[in-house]
């Protein structure tokens, strides 16, 4: 049951379209009701720190501290410290917090060198301060039903996992330029699997990584990007960006092997047409669970069904299967992405205000960003594999209990 306390000060660095949507969504609601009290804003655009500090004051009637520099956000000492901005910044400004002993929530984007990774875990192991990624796709309801029906057995062994950042955003990065997106400069100079939480963090908790396994290796493979060329060409024909080349290739394909023998595919396809879609899926000795169709297959069942006659046919299990996480977030639904995002911060609050493990710790947390310049490594190489670092220190094997005082009350393995 969680406790009460006084509200948590949190301070936000970062806020942009998703920074800003978080402040709205999420963090204002939860002023609202007590839990936390917003001291601090900070963006490097003065119109966008001034533009939230001016929504908190007129909902809350206080105004947080408001300024470009985060060291000032880390100086006011808040309780914890949001981290919402570019890519590039996330891992210094987190490192600075924790060794401030400020407990870190930071959102989601892959690292750019396996250094920083390290540097988030010894910082970590140096302060006792955690640093949690902000994996919201990790609390999504089909990906909370899985994991429960993989932790009862129902798909028997688990063999392989599939997921995807499957996302059109040809207008968000051939328009960064305007909109001051840090997306466009990663497109244009870099070529790897860029965003891989999305798809890693539901399938990391399916197949126990850092708790009882572990990813070994990763070989990543690009296909040419002519995606954002041509879209560049027909929309903004008479910007500089036209003549520019784009690195990133339009579809990313990464293939990982685990300790324990399980193999997983994750694909980043974001700068051609197409619906969006995460690709989640999970394969077992005795049935599995696919996304894309939103559906079920029991071992038994005809192979050949219809497509559209079996799509869907998930929901039927939720009524059994629904994850407690859900069905109690189900009672009182709040919050963007569909829940998530309340779900994925809640979480986080609450290992701050009750003194937990967040459910996402730092190991967890390095171990998915380190796949973004890992794969980058590959690609420039063919494809060729690319041992993937064990940031527990061996801990893994050791780490396969999953206790409720341990993982607090959204935690992804209290099942």
């Amino acid at each position: 049951m969680e406790q009460k306390h006084s509200p948590l000060h949190v301070g936000v660095v970062g806020l942009g379209v998703r920074g800003g949507g978080i402040v709205d969504t999420v963090l204002l609601p939860l002023v609202k009701r007590g839990k936390l009290a917003l001291t601090a804003v900070c963006d490097v655009y003065d119109d966008r720190a001034k533009s939230v500090a001016d929504r908190v004051e007129a909902q809350t009637g206080a105004r947080p501290l408001c300024t470009r520099d985060y060291r000032e956000v880390i100086a006011s000492r808040p309780q914890a410290l949001l981290v919402l901005s570019a890519w590039e910044s996330h891992v210094g400004i987190a490192v600075e917090a924790m060794r401030a002993g400020i407990p870190v929530g930071m959102e989601v984007g892959g690292a750019y060198t396996v250094e920083d990774c390290w540097r988030l875990v010894r910082t970590y192991e140096e302060t006792g301060v955690h640093c949690m990624l902000l994996e919201n796709c990790c609390y999504g309801r089909r990906e909370l039903m899985a994991l429960h029906m993989v932790r009862q057995g129902v798909f028997g062994e688990i063999v392989h996992c599939a997921g995807g950042y499957l996302h059109d955003l040809r207008a968000e990065i051939g328009n960064g330029d305007v909109n001051r997106h840090y997306r466009q400069r990663n497109y244009l100079l870099r070529n790897c699997e860029n965003y891989p939480t999305h798809e890693l963090g539901p399938i990391m908790a399916v197949l126990d990584i850092n708790h009882g396994n572990r990813m070994l290796t990763l070989n990543t493979v690009t296909s040419g990007a002519f995606g954002m060329r041509a879209y560049v060409r027909e929309h903004r024909q008479d910007s500089p960006l036209a003549e520019k080349t784009f690195n990133q290739g339009d579809v990313t394909t990464t293939v990982i092997k685990c300790a324990n023998g399980q193999t997983i595919v994750l694909t980043l396809d974001t700068t051609l047409p197409r619906m969006y879609s995460r690709g989640f899926t999970v394969r077992g000795t005795k049935g599995m669970y696919c996304e894309d169709g939103d559906y079920i297959h029991m071992d038994g069942e005809p192979e050949f069904d219809n497509v559209v006659k079996v799509a869907g046919n998930a929901e039927g299990y939720a009524e059994r299967y629904e994850h407690p996480i859900w069905r109690e977030y189900r009672k009182d639904p709040i919050g963007g992405h569909d829940g998530i995002d309340w779900l994925v911060y809640n979480a986080f609050f609450d290992s701050v205000l009750n003194g937990l493990v967040p459910p996402i710790d730092t190991y967890d947390t390095a171990t998915l960003l380190c796949i973004t310049p890992l794969s980058g490594d590959s690609a420039a190489m063919g494809g060729a594999p690319v041992a993937i670092p064990d940031f527990t220190g061996g801990r893994w094997v050791l780490r396969t209990e999953f206790p409720d005082a341990d993982r607090g009350p959204y935690g992804l393995f209290t099942c």
